[in-house]
């Protein structure tokens, strides 16, 4: 599956999603990034986003009457390890070893490399 990385207001987005943990209604998050957030997005605008969240495979969308209801697809969890595969996979080719390597070389603090360790220790 390709990954599709999110801008910085479709992740402000997600993780309203998120944390809510249900569907919502485009309404339902304009309302709320207008009185949560101070932003002053216009209807068009959140549909925009939130068509691109559908494309990128973040969100399902259904009709409901005459209102779209969109369902998150994937959890913060799912998307936070594909962001970091993608990282992985782009920079380091894939390898685990490569990307450590390159912590290294910019000197990790001792604590955290024996917490390093020690996780690698109990895989």
């Amino acid at each position: 599956m390709n990954f599709y990385k999110l801008s910085e207001t479709e992740e402000e987005l997600m993780n309203v999603i998120w944390e809510q943990n249900r569907s919502f209604r485009s309404t339902e998050l304009l309302d709320f990034f207008n009185r949560e957030k101070g932003k002053r997005w216009k209807s068009q605008t959140i549909t925009t986003f939130l068509t691109r969240l559908v494309d990128k495979g973040m969100l399902d969308v259904k009709k409901d009457g005459r209102s779209n209801v969109y369902i998150p697809l994937l959890s913060i969890k799912e998307y936070r390890k594909r962001e970091a595969q993608s990282v992985l996979d782009r920079m380091y080719k894939g390898s685990v070893r490569n990307f450590l390597a390159s912590l290294y070389d910019e000197k990790v603090p001792p604590d955290e490399m024996e917490e390093l360790k020690k996780w690698f220790s109990d895989k």
